[in-house]
């Protein structure tokens, strides 16, 4: 029986080792105030499955709102294949402005995001034993509770409190220990923390 538990153990983390590149145990603990990014609050980066609207000050006829394409681009009137992905909303209006530049005289854009997604790299990932498991589009001062909220908390099986984030810093991945149990089952809000944008959230499964 003993035999049987150390192996599945072993699985369990050499099957999160090789997708996050990361350990079974986690290095520390998070806190509520502990998360930073580099700069300051991260500026929203445009993402394919985006929709944004582009408003040209004077020129009705060349607004419209359209989506970012898989490819990572959009098209608007007279402005073909320009890139979206990638940027904030201002570095795309600017681009747009150099577009029109061609065609009207200076042209003044303002770019707003409606539909979010965001970039792969800036979404919130939840694996494991969460009710609904998923990928979630980063929003400043999102918490771990609010992740919880909207995957719909834990399965039956989870291990709540051997949950882990694991999160990229300075460049090297670091894994963190979170306590999904205390925060959602008892309550306890010294368990919510901060989230990042791509941060992947590990939920194991409880061992009998």
């Amino acid at each position: 029986m003993k035999k049987t538990y150390a192996n599945g153990l072993f699985v369990f983390c050499s099957v999160i080792f090789i997708v996050l590149g990361a350990g079974c145990a986690p290095s520390n603990q998070l806190t509520l105030d502990s998360a930073t990014y580099a700069g300051g609050a991260p500026l929203y980066i445009i993402g394919p499955g985006d929709n944004v609207n582009i408003f040209v000050w004077g020129n009705a006829e060349l607004s419209s709102s359209v989506p970012v394409r898989p490819d990572g681009r959009i098209t608007t009137p007279l402005v073909e294949d320009v890139v979206a992905s990638g940027k904030t909303t201002s570095q795309l209006a600017r681009d747009m402005e150099k577009e029109l530049a061609r065609y009207i005289k200076n042209p003044v854009v303002t770019v707003i995001v409606t539909g979010f997604t965001g970039r792969y790299s800036e979404q919130i990932r939840v694996i494991g034993e969460a009710a609904k498991a998923q990928s979630l589009p980063y929003k400043e001062h999102l918490t771990l509770l609010d992740v919880m909220i909207a995957v719909g908390g834990l399965t039956e099986l989870a291990a709540g409190n051997k949950a882990s984030i694991v999160r990229v810093v300075d460049g090297r991945q670091q894994q963190y220990n979170v306590r999904l149990e205390d925060l959602i089952q008892h309550g306890d809000i010294t368990a919510n923390v901060d989230m990042l944008p791509g941060d992947v959230l590990i939920i194991p499964e409880t061992w009998f």
